[in-house]
């Protein structure tokens, strides 16, 4: 194992370290020091590596789509809400999840809930599934594919999982 393994989180712990004692005496650096070495490598067995950005073009597309969606549903959700409450129909839907990382699941999950009127409310255990809430749901099928076309499949692309 190298003597520094997370060499940024090692600079962090050590900077951090002395801002909070707010002191450069000689004990509080070797004590920064140690702090910065043996933590990181105490740890470091334990960092689980996620996948890269392959497409950060992709990314940064997506990232605007999901900008303008969460703008389009904050004036979807206000007229419903404006709108007589009986015509609402909450409802639970399963989808289907085709994401290999966890982080892929992640960002899946906090874009569906970063959108207003859904929310994400679990991932099963074997990662096949994110079960999600919906305030107002007209049709099962078409949420689900919205939401793998519009959403998973390009983060599937983009970090190639």
């Amino acid at each position: 194992m190298k003597l520094l393994p997370m060499p940024f989180h090692s600079l962090l712990l050590f900077s951090v370290w002395l801002l909070l004692n707010n002191s450069i005496s000689a004990g509080h650096i070797v004590l920064a020091l140690f702090f910065a070495l043996t933590i990181p490598w105490l740890i470091a067995d334990m960092h689980e590596k996620h996948p890269r950005i392959k497409k950060p073009w992709l990314a940064v597309r997506y990232s605007f789509m999901v900008i303008k969606d969460i703008i389009t549903a904050n004036l979807e959700v206000a007229l419903l809400i404006i709108g007589p409450v009986k015509k609402l129909t909450p409802g639970f839907v399963a989808i289907p999840i085709n994401l290999d990382s966890d982080l892929g699941i992640t960002v899946l999950a906090s874009t569906v809930s970063l959108t207003p009127g859904t929310v994400s409310a679990e991932v099963s255990e074997d990662k096949a599934w994110l079960y999600i809430h919906t305030l107002h749901l007209e049709d099962e099928a078409a949420l689900i594919d919205l939401i793998k076309q519009r959403y998973e499949a390009p983060i599937k692309e983009i970090f190639q999982c």
